[in-house]
């Protein structure tokens, strides 16, 4: 695979940009496939519950270093590196949350991955990858070609969930933070409502891609940040699921506040059950 460096006067193809987050999602998920129960390295970032390793960062720079390797003129925001913003940047920018699912990860629980998406310099989302390599799948997306699942070299399109099966489900998350936590507690009967049950996988990349490919109804969850769902929501729109992405702060302008984040929603499912969500 090859790709020119960014700029106006080599704007890239969709294919290219999504070879190579491809190329970029398998990079990480390959560190993440020799996960070692003695070399996590686990340390806390904050907030009891949210957790980093070892891998989350070798992951990243291996994400990174295949990005930067391609187009050295791209920006790269990412989960644990931060931001990285070349002279004369391109304008084209990638998102890079190394593993999401970390929690799973250290647990040895299979719901985790890389995800890799980029943004043209409007900040449409162009491509996206999620790569869970213990569930053996990499699900993917560019804009106007549709979403696809490789599930072990299978190659499947994604068309969302089916309309009006019964037994639907719902797929949420919920924040470390106590007080939140026992708020979106408390709202989760009125959530539900009409859902015949409610799944928790701690991944809200996987989550989103579940909704893509039908294995789930319906996805929302409060104050995530832009790692989290950048690649999924394109995935999940490009199966013809309907999104709802934040507006939030973007990391470039220093990213959103704590309250900005947990005050907003992001949602995937399918058109009938988009106004169970608030707004």
């Amino acid at each position: 695979m090859s790709a020119a460096p960014g700029g106006a006067a080599s704007r890239p193809e969709l294919g290219e940009l999504l070879e190579l987050a491809q190329a970029a999602a398998a990079a990480g998920a390959a560190v993440l496939a020799g996960r070692n129960a003695a070399e996590l390295g686990v340390s806390n970032k904050g907030d009891a519950g949210d957790w980093v390793t070892a891998f989350d960062l070798a992951a990243e720079k291996a994400v990174r270093a295949v990005l930067t390797a391609a187009r050295p003129r791209d920006i790269i925001t990412g989960e644990e590196g931060g931001t990285v913003l070349p002279d004369d940047a391109s304008g084209y920018r990638w998102s890079v949350d190394p593993l999401d699912g970390t929690t799973n990860f250290i647990r040895n629980i299979v719901y985790y991955g890389t995800s890799v998406a980029v943004a043209d310099p409007d900040g449409v989302w162009l491509a996206g990858v999620v790569t869970a390599p213990a569930l053996r799948r990499s699900y993917y997306a560019s804009r106007g070609r549709g979403a696809w699942l490789d599930d072990d070299g299978r190659q499947t399109q994604l068309f969302g969930p089916v309309p009006g099966r019964s037994g639907q489900i719902l797929a949420t998350g919920f924040n470390y933070d106590p007080e939140v936590r026992a708020e979106q507690a408390s709202g989760l009967g009125t959530l539900m409502d009409g859902f015949a049950d409610v799944r928790r996988l701690g991944s809200a990349a996987l989550d989103l891609c579940l909704v893509a490919d039908g294995t789930i109804d319906a996805f929302g969850e409060r104050g995530l940040n832009e790692h989290d769902f950048a690649a999924g929501a394109l995935i999940a729109e490009e199966a013809g699921c309907w999104v709802r992405r934040p507006r939030l702060t973007s990391p470039l302008d220093g990213g959103p506040s704590d309250d900005e984040r947990l005050a907003a929603w992001t949602c995937a499912a399918s058109l009938e059950l988009s106004g169970k969500f608030p707004l």
